[in-house]
């Protein structure tokens, strides 16, 4: 397992980015289930197209030997996770999670979201 993290700027970018990513975990709870499954297939969409987080870019955040802004910052509160595992849930499952966990809070239980 892959400990070390990679360095990163903490400049305005860093902190859109943690903001964004913190959207993604909160928007079921805030927005509409339909506009969530949007932005989920956006990202996604962005991964597929670019085999990257284009976000990463904008506070130096390079994406060699599988570094992801989650490993960045889970490995910073002290979590060691191996980079590649977590590329790989970020890139390939997290959305689908998040995209049916919206569905099922919202649809199935009923809850209306706190914002539109």
């Amino acid at each position: 397992m892959s400990s070390d993290t990679a360095d990163t700027q903490i400049n305005r970018m860093f902190w859109v980015h943690l903001f964004v990513t913190s959207l993604a975990w909160l928007g079921p709870f805030l927005f509409s289930w339909p506009l969530m499954l949007i932005a989920y297939c956006v990202v996604q969409l962005q991964y597929k197209v670019y085999n990257r987080c284009l976000m990463n870019e904008g506070h130096a955040l390079a994406e060699v030997d599988d570094n992801t802004f989650y490993h960045f910052l889970l490995t910073k509160v002290g979590f060691k996770l191996d980079k590649k595992r977590v590329k790989f849930v970020v890139r390939k499952r997290l959305n689908i999670f998040l995209g049916l966990f919206v569905i099922f809070w919202q649809v199935i239980l009923g809850y209306n979201p706190l914002l539109f």
